[in-house]
């Protein structure tokens, strides 16, 4: 899966994970975006044809209604939900294998918004 991962959740060790796992990774450092406000990272993914991974659930949600309402289209946007309990927040492995799981089960990504957390 071609992967954008916006600043919420963009990091080397998770970046590592993904791209071991055979996705292709793409950073906001690589672009030059770092810090950049959520609507630049989503049209950065857009147009990249990149589905977006982030932790930001309130924005990208309310992206994605957005796009849809305007009878627009992107490729795809997964989020990593963070429990209250610390411990119980989703590793660099465990979105590994959401991922896979999400792919193995089949789902269309594109124009589509999931919460990766039931997927692991």
């Amino acid at each position: 899966m071609r992967l954008y991962l916006d600043d919420d959740i963009a990091g080397p060790v998770l970046a590592r994970w993904l791209r071991n796992a055979g996705h292709e990774v793409q950073l906001p450092a690589d672009v030059g975006l770092s810090g950049a406000d959520d609507a630049v990272h989503l049209t950065r993914a857009i147009v990249d044809n990149r589905v977006t991974l982030t932790r930001n659930y309130r924005d990208f949600t309310n992206l994605h209604n957005l796009i849809m309402h305007a009878g627009g289209h992107h490729p795809g946007v997964l989020i990593v939900r963070r429990d209250n309990d610390p411990k119980r927040n989703m590793s660099p492995h465990d979105i590994v294998r959401a991922i896979r799981n999400l792919e193995a089960a089949g789902l269309l990504v594109a124009d589509h918004c999931y919460e990766l957390n039931p997927w692991q």
